[in-house]
């Protein structure tokens, strides 16, 4: 802050007394500097903590000391002014202030843009033009106790959020369990997720946790399933409010609390059943907190779970690391003065580091050239030697290639002289070879065409034997319709003489008759010698098919080879 401005703390009540007649202690907001004095119970009205709450009180500072009140956003304003904040996105809101001279302060807030090189400016406290002091009415002196609770849980959520990514960011490093702030932010957490729970009975004692609520966390985002089955795994945790202790430390470390948080709070009919209807997660105050969390994903984490002892834990939040005074502020511009100087310290031991390692590294790059160039001029001096001596094979591989190509040229006189000499032999085999050459072909054209006549007399013989086949199989049918014929005829005579008979006995037996019977006899007498006639006419012509038969066997017999002498059988066999 700048020297010509006045300065500002913050002042925070705190008292677990009731509102009859006790004395607490407040820190007032002043220009100068804090105070901490005993109030009396005319000055301040507060409400007794339960299950873990934290509250602010109202304080009305002595009329000979300049000094600021501090309120809740909530409560009643019996100076005039308050401290108005920016309602950005991601800014801390502080707590409501009145100035005791008539002057209005304005809080600057800052915003985090996700990179340490670009800030807002600090937050600073600004002189406004004065305002007439507005008595409070009658409506705004009754407050809503839980209101003041959830109005104090978010200003401490807002304090802890913000002086938690300061001082990591400050430090660059990743945080660890035995952090101050880091224990503070999990304390208030661990309050504003209190809230307005519901008490469970049990047999033995009655149950008040948040174990609950936040195992529900696991149904409602799946990626919360592997958080709630490490809590679950963890063998030094026994109770309810150590598994929750644990789950929002690996929250914290997966950098998805703000996320978790927000899947739980849009269940508002799920909550209901943890939750009292004015709690802190079923109210507005909810979702800004869970807003503010989504700034602490810029800061890592590193946290032992393991070996910590969260079951016996004391939920206290500690409000002396939120006050300011002259002093804290001058301590804090030597620590970073401080910590500039133990950086730059720092950076120019890594730098004098850095440099020594290059330096032995040239050494030792500066030994190994050495080496490498005696080495160089080792092999050198033998390559010299081995050229020299490459030199003097290389006269003597050429004198010696002198004398084989002599050589050569003369044995390849030799073989050109007996080459010339084959030639002409084979020129003439060749002539004696062409004549017996065209005398194969003549006799290859020869049997070709006797082998062509031959393949065609089969053929011959073949459609022959296909012919008598055929013929064969028709006569063996006719000769078949013809016994048929003739099983009919001689049906036909039995039927015609037994006819006969019956009529004879007919005859016989009726003289008046005789006529017309003799008539009909006379008939069928005639149809006796016509059907007999035909018999024999039959009988003629089956023995003209069977002497045609045994001619046209005969034939094929005399045509045909050796391979159809059992057909000629099976001929012989049906004519006779």
């Amino acid at each position: 802050m700048h020297s010509s401005r006045p300065l500002v703390f913050v002042s925070i009540f705190c008292s677990p007394a009731p509102l009859s007649g006790a004395r607490g202690w407040g820190v007032c907001i002043s220009s100068h500097s804090p105070s901490l004095r005993p109030l009396g119970a005319e000055t301040f009205s507060s409400r007794p903590p339960s299950g873990g709450r934290s509250c602010l009180l109202q304080s009305q500072p002595p009329s000979n000391s300049p000094s600021l009140e501090s309120s809740s956003p909530c409560g009643p304003t019996p100076r005039s002014g308050s401290l108005r904040s920016s309602d950005r996105q991601g800014a801390l809101h502080p707590p409501s202030c009145h100035a005791s001279r008539g002057t209005l302060l304005r809080w600057r807030p800052w915003l985090w843009t996700g990179r340490r090189d670009q800030r807002l400016p600090e937050p600073e406290a600004e002189l406004l033009s004065p305002s007439p002091p507005a008595r409070p009415s009658a409506a705004m002196a009754v407050k809503d106790p839980t209101a003041v609770e959830r109005a104090n849980l978010l200003n401490m959520a807002k304090l802890s959020i913000k002086g938690l990514i300061e001082s990591a960011l400050s430090f660059g490093r990743t945080l660890d369990s035995d952090y101050p702030p880091l224990q503070q932010f999990f304390v208030v957490m661990e309050h504003c997720l209190k809230h307005g729970l519901k008490v469970r009975k049990s047999f033995l004692s009655y149950n008040k946790t948040i174990w609950g609520p936040l195992e529900l966390v696991e149904k409602l985002y799946p990626e919360a399933e592997e958080i709630a089955a490490s809590v679950r795994d963890l063998p030094g945790l026994k109770t309810p409010l150590g598994r929750a202790r644990a789950w929002l430390r690996l929250a914290l470390m997966q950098k998805k609390m703000a996320d978790y948080l927000r899947c739980l709070i849009i269940q508002r009919d799920l909550l209901s059943e943890f939750y009292e209807y004015h709690a802190l997660m079923m109210e507005e105050e909810g979702a800004v907190i869970v807003g503010l969390l989504v700034g602490l994903n810029v800061i890592d984490a590193n946290l032992c779970v393991k070996g910590e002892d969260l079951d016996s834990q004391v939920g206290v939040i500690d409000f002396s690391m939120y006050l300011k005074n002259e002093e804290d502020i001058g301590s804090k511009e030597r620590n970073v003065q401080i910590a500039a100087i133990l950086d730059q310290k720092n950076y120019v031991e890594e730098l004098n580091r850095q440099l020594n390692s290059t330096v032995s590294s040239l050494h030792s790059r500066v030994d190994s050239l050495e080496k490498s160039n005696t080495r160089l001029i080792e092999e050198l001096a033998i390559a010299k030697n081995n050229i020299i001596k490459l030199q003097e094979e290389n006269h003597q591989l050429r004198s010696e290639n002198k004398l084989i190509l002599m050589k050569t040229q003369q044995h390849l006189e030799v073989t050109k002289v007996d080459v010339e000499t084959e030639l002409q032999t084979y020129k003439q085999s060749r002539q004696g070879l062409d004549e017996m050459y065209n005398e194969a072909r003549r006799q290859l054209r020869e049997e070709a065409q006797l082998r062509q006549d031959v393949e065609n007399e089969l053929m011959v013989q073949v459609s022959m034997k296909h012919e008598i086949e055929l013929a064969m199989k028709l006569l063996e049918k006719d000769i078949h319709e013809k016994q048929d014929t003739l099983i009919g005829l001689r049906q036909q005579l039995e039927d015609v003489k037994a006819i006969n008979i019956e009529m004879y006995q007919k005859l016989q037996g009726s003289e008046e008759g005789m006529k017309e019977k003799n008539e009909i006899i006379g008939r069928l007498e005639d149809k006796t010698n016509k059907i007999t006639a035909a018999m024999k006419q039959l009988e003629q012509s089956d023995k003209d098919l069977l002497t045609q038969t045994r001619t046209i066997a005969m034939s094929f017999v005399k045509c045909a080879s050796s391979d159809t002498q059992p057909q000629y059988k099976l001929v012989k066999d049906i004519s006779f």
